[in-house]
């Protein structure tokens, strides 16, 4: 059986539309600046298509005819639309995602000061480490030479 005329409209037109679409153009090619950071670019991608046709019954002897003497009339289309959507930057051992639109919800501020939140307990607990072994230092009994027992 022989393939109908709308099935060649299809392959071209879907295979057009995937050679525009692939990863790449979703997470864009990396971009590294002078000082070593690294920004990843993020698109959305949203795309549309659409075919149709029609057979029109036809005399045998007419030239435009297909195999089995019918006409036919179709044709399809596609749209595509890409949008930047934001930025994944890289730096100084950290990771961030920078929305385009310019307002972060709560929940991305929230990811975005979770690692500074993290130093800073960690200093907090340092200090108050190394606090208490100042004040141990300093409660240890001296004996007679004014030293303190090591």
């Amino acid at each position: 059986m022989d393939k109908h005329p709308i099935d060649g409209l299809m392959d071209t037109a879907m295979s057009n539309i995937k050679s525009m679409v692939d990863v790449n153009t979703i997470v864009g090619k990396p971009i590294c600046a002078p000082d070593g950071t690294i920004i990843v670019p993020i698109s959305k991608v949203g795309f549309g298509f659409g075919a149709g046709g029609s057979e029109f019954g036809a005399k045998k002897d007419t030239p435009t005819a297909g195999n089995d003497g019918s006409m036919f009339g179709g044709g399809c289309g596609g749209g595509a639309s890409i949008s930047p959507v934001a930025f994944l930057v890289v730096s100084g051992g950290s990771i961030r995602l920078l929305p385009m639109d310019g307002s972060s919800s709560p929940i991305d501020r929230v990811i975005d000061m979770v690692p500074d939140m993290i130093n800073k307990v960690n200093g907090i607990i340092k200090d108050m480490s190394a606090g208490k072994k100042d004040d141990a230092l300093a409660s240890e009994p001296a004996d007679a030479d004014g030293e303190s027992e090591s």
